[in-house]
């Protein structure tokens, strides 16, 4: 017999397992891990699928109703749906999709604003001076601040009669007399609200990736003549866009599930946004659609996560 034959003669007589090779064989040993946290992951989202072809179940026993396919999605992606809140933000349109516009909206603008003041208090707090630790710690507080406490304080100071944010903003001809019942006004406060909480989050988490930028480079540009703007647009940002596209990812993902933030200061019929649809609904026992909300909630949010995980993987 020869060589050949006897090591292939060893090879199938092995059990199966040893007949991997070496990267076959670390997939095989992961494999229980991608399982448990695919069920974990993925288990809900199926199973609110699967509650969101079902038709509401208002005076029947059970949780929902008959099987009706995709009739929930129909009915909400072409405005068929009844009213769902009595208060339509845009009263342009019909309630889900003036949910759509308003997290869009709130989305767009927080993290848009958040970005640019977290870069500034991020590039302030990478300088060496005195007391950097205390301005640290201011920042740091709106930032720790539970969202009922924010949402206590802003609701307080826009408040007619008790703050004076109310009539601040009335001599600056921008706020109605009650702010916190008028959609536009309650949205502009939100969004105050949350950008006062959030640039923190994104200060610390660009100041990260600003520290680990190696000094030596911008020796380098002194020595070659460049001027703080051309040293902070061709050495700081390209080194820290991928730390800021992580903080922003982080922070859309937040801003299109807020719910916290408008049920503390206003009110989701004031300002709808998709998760106040999903809790509104589920609390009025209408599971099916709130299912389909939901579910619907979950692809757009997924969407925005993929496409910032594509163009972040293109930064890198």
């Amino acid at each position: 017999m020869s060589e050949y034959s006897v090591r292939r003669a060893i090879r199938y007589s092995a059990s199966w397992t040893e007949r991997l090779d070496e990267e076959q064989f670390a997939y095989l040993l992961i494999l229980p891990a991608f399982l448990l946290v695919g069920a974990m992951a993925f288990w809900p989202l199926v199973r609110t699928f699967e509650l969101s072809l079902h038709a509401d179940n208002l005076f029947g026993g059970g949780y929902v109703g008959e099987f009706v396919g995709v009739e929930n999605y129909v009915e909400l992606l072409t405005g068929e749906r009844d009213s769902i809140l009595g208060n339509p933000f845009l009263s342009l349109s019909q309630p889900f999709s003036s949910a759509i516009i308003v997290t869009l909206i709130f989305t767009v603008v927080s993290v848009g604003f958040e970005t640019i003041i977290g870069f500034g208090q991020a590039l302030v707090l990478d300088q060496d001076f005195r007391g950097r630790r205390w301005v640290r710690v201011a920042i740091i507080i709106p930032w720790a601040v539970p969202i009922a406490i924010q949402g206590m304080i802003f609701y307080l100071l826009f408040q007619p009669g008790i703050g004076f944010g109310t009539s601040l903003m009335q001599d600056l001809g921008v706020f109605t007399a009650t702010p916190l019942i008028n959609s536009v006004d309650s949205m502009i406060i939100l969004i105050v609200a949350d950008i006062w909480k959030a640039s923190a989050f994104m200060a610390l988490l660009i100041l990260a990736g600003l520290q680990s930028v190696d000094r030596t480079l911008y020796k380098v540009g002194r020595v070659s003549g460049a001027s703080r703007w051309q040293m902070f647009w061709m050495i700081t940002f390209p080194l820290v866009l991928p730390t800021l596209m992580v903080a922003m990812l982080f922070r859309t993902i937040q801003a299109m599930r807020v719910f916290g933030t408008v049920e503390t200061i206003t009110s989701c019929s004031t300002v709808p946004t998709l998760t106040c649809l999903v809790v509104d609904t589920f609390s009025s026992g209408r599971y099916g659609t709130s299912a389909a909300v939901a579910f619907i909630t979950a692809v757009i949010v997924g969407l925005v996560a993929t496409v910032y995980i594509v163009w972040f993987s293109d930064v890198s």
